[in-house]
């Protein structure tokens, strides 16, 4: 039924158009426009151009949720719908505000980090205001580590879950690998298992509407160089094309996505279908204070507050401008995948920071997705089922 929906909906856009350049007159009642489609559906061998100097009309449509363009052409009561990619800064700007669902599927099992997705997690999320959601998955502890590489069943069956429940809401996922550790001790030595994985997910995922965006790798870096990451990168979008010719994916840098190192970053020139990923986490001696994983020396971090500052803003507005003008060189749409402060922090300099970062991503055209949800640095307090106000009001800003 929902692939009839969207046939029904492309039909009947294009025979609108058709009926506009005759002039004949403009239909703004959707129950008409889904009643035209079918009346097109089910004469496509007979209908023709009557009075139309035209013997072929060609245009394109994007009527269905979460589809791309699709291109039409009728000629003499043939109708054709030609699947087009998406722009990938439609895409983007789609992406709007979202928020990541860490410490979940990313952790060695999910639960291990503290964190089960719940379903009821995802209407909360899109009733705050949020567009999309970042699902980030740890595939290679749920994969056969000898050829063929095998996926466990029961992970992909979880993550289905997770995307059917946010596209269920309304939400865009981005889905990516996360925490392949090994690809960043000893690439050489994982990427055809890296291949393998993508193979299969890309497989897997090749109906799911435009709406789910795919990620090849969170935060490339150590012996995993600019120069292996370009390489490699070229191949998993030569093996995601191959059953995903359409799907829009999103790339970040080698050294961890960082805004500097974008200069080193090589993209396929001919593939457009691509919005490129940086996060943001600067200063760090504010972002991760006292966090565990960093060391010793991030206690002695503790109490570093961000107020607003002039110069402080000015160091944000200076790294995305950087950003920006890459952007814009390369003609390529931002994604600010990653950007969050620990909980370590106090709650008026998390909630400023993040609304700096925030409002200087929006107002760059960038998409974003906070780090996350409700762990560590989230936004959601799980025991009291509850926002923590003054980091959503950071998100979801009053021009939302």
């Amino acid at each position: 039924m929902d692939r009839l929906y969207r046939e029904i909906c492309y039909a009947s856009t294009a025979l609108l158009v058709v009926l506009r350049r005759k002039a004949m007159f403009k239909v703004k009642n959707g129950a008409l426009c889904i009643a035209a489609g079918l009346v097109l559906i089910l004469a496509v061998n007979c209908v023709s151009v009557k009075d139309s100097k035209e013997s072929v009309v060609k245009g394109t449509t994007s009527d269905a949720p979460g589809e791309g363009e699709r291109e039409f052409t009728l000629e003499k009561g043939h109708f054709d719908l030609i699947k087009l990619p998406p722009d990938p800064f439609k895409q983007n700007k789609r992406l709007g505000r979202g928020i990541n669902l860490g410490n979940a599927l990313d952790a060695p099992n999910e639960g291990e980090w503290g964190v089960m997705l719940k379903e009821e997690y995802f209407k909360i999320i899109a009733d705050a205001g949020f567009d999309s959601v970042r699902i980030p998955c740890r595939w290679s502890n749920h994969a056969l580590e000898k050829k063929p590489y095998t996926i466990d069943p029961n992970f992909f069956g979880r993550v289905d879950w997770a995307i059917k429940n946010a596209l269920k809401n309304n939400l865009y996922v981005m889905l990516n690998i996360h925490h392949y550790l090994e690809m960043n001790s000893d690439p050489n030595g994982n990427s055809e298992r890296f291949l393998g994985l993508w193979q299969q997910i890309a497989e897997h995922y090749k109906d799911y509407p435009d709406s789910l965006l795919f990620e090849p790798l969170n935060e490339p870096t150590e012996k995993l160089t600019a120069e292996l990451w370009n390489d490699l990168l070229k191949k998993a979008l030569a093996v995601v094309r191959k059953s995903n010719p359409h799907r829009t994916v999103v790339i970040g840098p080698a050294g961890s996505n960082a805004v500097h190192s974008l200069r080193r970053l090589e993209i396929p020139e001919g593939d457009r279908n691509i919005i490129v990923s940086v996060h943001y986490y600067d200063p760090s001696q504010f972002t991760h204070q006292g966090a565990e994983w960093v060391g010793e020396k991030s206690k002695e971090w503790l109490g570093t507050t961000w107020t607003g500052e002039k110069r402080q803003k000015q160091e944000i507005k200076h790294n995305f401008k950087r950003a920006a003008d890459w952007a814009k060189k390369h003609n390529r749409p931002i994604s600010l995948g990653e950007f969050g402060a620990y909980e370590k922090a106090d709650m008026d300099s998390r909630a400023a920071w993040t609304a700096y970062v925030a409002k200087t991503a929006i107002e760059n055209g960038w998409s974003f997705h906070y780090w996350e949800f409700c762990s560590g640095f989230g936004a959601f307090d799980q025991e009291k089922n509850a926002w923590k106000e003054p980091l959503l009001k950071a998100l979801i800003q009053p021009d939302k």
